[in-house]
């Protein structure tokens, strides 16, 4: 008789949109621990922790612009990225007083190209991959003449903090867990990320319902911006400086988070504590494959073959919608 509410409950868990991106991530965890021959789990978690909090960063804001429906993405992460740690770094000068200062306008540097992206997609009627991509080129020729090309170190302060843990977890892990936190209360708890959600279902349906469906749009592509700019300022400060090409790998990167972390790419629905599994999977998955000894071109090809078979996992009721 016990069996078949244990049975109810491990298939209600089965059916949670993101209990598949941490699986993935403790297969991936104990496949690299077992072909270590059981050395470094914990420093691999603690890396894992450290280094998976810019991925949570861009994806919560590619969650909030895909959520908003089909055909919305954000492309011009990755030079928004670049763009924003070299304001941040400029601006503050390697000095500590500073600090603010030069995050207040990194911010407010990613939140007007998000908004420039949305105002491409609304003014031109040009689909959001093709506006977001050309931000990104404008972007980038931006940040090329802003930064020179230049290694712009951080302050000694934002160095020490990057790398601060408390009780052994990193400062960074628990910032990255409080925005998550407060990401999913706004998704969820307040008017705007239910307005997301309407939207993305279905806009018209929406519109005649009061909701200002454009209105939503810019704030979720500007809320994108803002994610970027922070994950540029964090990136910069534990590298040791901003540099043109910092945010590349998260031009794929933020979209494969969002989808593993249970995010529907037709819109209307969102997962952010997905968002988290996704990024701690896709680091360990690298860590995996670099302890079994496979070889870079290898690694390309399996760890997106890995990424695709984890994304039907974790989307296959897509199709069902």
């Amino acid at each position: 008789m016990s069996s078949i509410p244990l049975t109810s409950t491990m298939k209600a868990v089965a059916r949670l949109p993101w209990i598949w991106s941490f699986v993935a991530a403790f297969v991936a965890w104990a496949i690299a621990v077992a072909a270590a021959s059981g050395l470094g789990g914990g420093a691999m978690i603690t890396a894992a922790l450290t280094f998976a909090v810019f991925s949570v960063f861009v994806g919560v804001g590619q969650m909030f612009v895909m959520a908003s429906g089909p055909g919305n993405v954000d492309l011009s992460i990755p030079s928004v990225i670049g763009l924003s740690g070299m304001v941040a770094m400029k601006t503050m000068g390697g000095a500590d007083d500073a600090i603010l200062t030069g995050i207040v306008a990194a911010l407010c540097a990613g939140a007007v190209i998000g908004v420039g992206n949305a105002l491409l997609i609304r003014l031109l009627k040009v689909p959001p991959i093709i506006a977001t991509l050309s931000m990104s080129l404008i972007v980038q020729s931006i940040a090329i003449a802003y930064g020179r090309g230049l290694l712009i170190a951080p302050p000694p302060l934002m160095s020490a903090n990057a790398t601060y843990r408390v009780a052994g977890v990193p400062l960074m892990a628990v910032f990255g867990t409080v925005i998550a936190a407060l990401a999913a209360l706004v998704l969820h708890r307040t008017i705007f990320g239910r307005s997301v959600l309407a939207v993305g279902q279905n806009d018209r349906a929406a519109a005649l319902a009061g909701i200002h469906v454009w209105r939503t749009r810019f704030v979720t592509y500007g809320l994108s911006g803002v994610m970027a700019a922070l994950c540029g300022i964090l990136l910069a400060s534990i590298s040791g400086g901003a540099s043109l090409d910092m945010g590349n790998e998260y031009l794929l990167t933020s979209i494969a988070l969002v989808v593993i972390g249970g995010t529907s790419v037709s819109g209307g629905r969102a997962n952010v504590t997905g968002i988290w599994g996704a990024g701690l999977f896709l680091y360990l998955l690298v860590s995996m494959l670099n302890s079994l000894g496979v070889g870079t071109g290898w690694r390309l090809v399996f760890t997106g073959l890995i990424i695709i078979a984890v994304i039907v996992a974790a989307g296959g009721d897509d199709s069902r919608r």
